[in-house]
């Protein structure tokens, strides 16, 4: 059931005291039922926000063909899936597949695949704060040997200004590059209360080089490297200068490439995949990201490297799996890829 409330929020952590109450819109999913194959650990569906992540939102298209029409050819594809899209937006799914729902500030319109996606977002529990546009986005994608091209048609213009929401309990945000202006609010706001700051640098935006300032881990795709003109390694050089306490670089199958607290580099290796299991490499990034958030909140004794050991296993599952939905990992799903290459792992 879907529910819009207006309500005046009250703090419940001292700690996290942004300066009184705020007033928050949003659209509340009540009633919704739990994924199939996802645990939500005692707690995690209280009504506080545990983690919150913004982007922009898709409708995937993704679809496998070998031959691609022209002219006025027409070509029946071999598979095809449509799920939610979007770099934190798929994350967030991920995120909350694993056991932990987060709250979601993503751009909706009021279009039968705005519908679409509050259907997919209620599925998961996940709390999605709107930020209104006028035509949803679509994104057209074609897996093929390892790689994937992908058409994209895009409605950034935003018709209202970003959601105020109460952080309370948050402890961790998320966030793409999308919604610039929310992105930069809220990454402040959480640094100054110590709440964990997490950025997937997909690629350059207006704001990246601000963005930074305010990030404590930073994971970047191999394309922002280029835009830039920096090689991974220089790439980790600039993300320590931006003051990002762990940063990295996703290198497909090179796998990730990223230093520690103390600054010391490491690598991690992709698992070996044999390649005839690659169906579809869309989304990977964004399932690692979701993972590793969801791992810091689950375990945050744990060290970064076996956050990224955990991601890794859960970007393995996705990538043997078409369309995101798919290719999200419950908890047994990651245990047994880890088990799968046990001497890898």
């Amino acid at each position: 059931m879907l529910k819009t409330e207006s309500a005046r929020l009250r703090h419940p952590a001292a700690s996290h005291n942004f300066g009184g109450d705020l007033v928050a819109s949003a659209v509340k999913l009540t009633d919704a039922p739990s994924p199939d194959g996802c645990s939500h650990p005692s707690g995690e569906t209280d009504g506080f926000m545990k983690a919150l992540f913004i982007g922009q939102t898709y409708i995937d298209v993704t679809f496998i063909t070998d031959h691609m029409p022209t002219g006025d050819e027409k070509h029946v594809a071999s598979d095809y899936a449509v799920s939610f899209g979007g770099n934190a937006v798929t994350a967030a799914f991920c995120c909350a597949k694993l056991g932990i729902v987060p709250d979601l500030i993503a751009t909706v319109a009021n279009d039968w695949l705005g519908r679409m996606f509050m259907d997919m977002s209620a599925k998961y529990a996940i709390e999605v704060h709107p930020r209104k546009v006028a035509s949803s986005s679509l994104s057209f994608i074609m897996p093929k040997d390892g790689k994937r091209a992908i058409v994209r048609c895009r409605d950034d213009e935003h018709i209202h200004p970003f959601p105020l929401l109460n952080l309370g309990a948050c402890r961790a945000l998320h966030i793409d590059g999308h919604q610039p202006d929310a992105a930069i609010h809220y990454a402040k706001l959480c640094r100054e209360a110590g709440i964990l700051t997490s950025l997937d640098g997909g690629g350059l935006r207006t704001n990246t080089h601000e963005l930074l300032e305010f990030i404590d881990v930073a994971i970047v795709a191999e394309r922002l490297c280029e835009q830039m003109d920096l090689t991974p390694e220089k790439m980790l050089d600039y993300l320590k200068s931006r003051g990002c306490r762990v940063g990295g670089v996703t290198l497909g199958e090179k796998g990730l490439l990223w230093y520690d607290e103390a600054g010391t580099v490491h690598t991690l290796p992709a698992l070996p995949i044999p390649r005839e299991k690659v169906i579809d490499t869309n989304g990977a990034g964004d399932v690692f990201h979701g993972a590793y958030v969801y791992s810091y909140l689950a375990n945050p004794g744990h060290s970064w490297a076996e956050h990224f050991k955990f991601a890794r296993a859960a970007s393995t599952f996705k990538i043997q799996r078409l369309g995101n939905e798919a290719g999200l990992p419950t908890l047994a799903d990651i245990a047994a890829v880890r088990e799968e290459y046990r001497a890898q792992v």
